[in-house]
Order: structure tokens, then C-alpha cells, then sequence
């Protein structure tokens, strides 16, 4: 399966809201989560934490290469 496909099924699953203050995205986001699954909930926990983790060693990698060139 390529990128264009993985976009399509992944566009396909989203779940959007738009809200005119704070409060109503709160409220909102509240109802969504309390409408997923413990498992539903616990992958998208799993898949935040990876791209944290992605986002991190990519932030060190280019602080060592930067580091280098001084």
C-alpha cells in the first residue's frame, strides 16, 4: 500500500469538529473520547507517544549534527 493510499483510509477515518470557543472544543473532544473504546483510546495514546518519540530522536539527532560542525 502506498503513501496515497494510506492518506485516503486515514482521511476517511477522521472525526473533525469545529468549535467558536474553547469551552465547546472542550466539551466536544470530552464526548469524542468518552465515545472510543478503552482500546480505541489506548491506540491513539500508543501512536501520540511514538510520534513523540520520533519527533525527539529527530530534535537530538540534528543537535548532535549541529554540535559537529562547530
Amino acid at each position: 500500500m502506498g503513501i496515497k493510499e494510506r492518506a485516503a483510509i486515514r482521511r476517511s477515518k477522521m472525526v473533525v469538529n469545529r468549535a467558536a470557543n474553547f469551552e465547546e472544543a472542550e466539551a466536544w473532544d470530552l464526548d469524542f473520547w468518552q465515545s472510543q473504546s478503552p482500546e480505541e483510546r489506548l491506540s491513539a495514546f500508543v501512536a501520540i507517544r511514538r510520534d513523540v518519540d520520533k519527533v525527539m530522536k529527530a530534535r537530538l539527532s540534528k543537535e548532535k549534527l549541529a554540535g559537529k560542525d562547530r
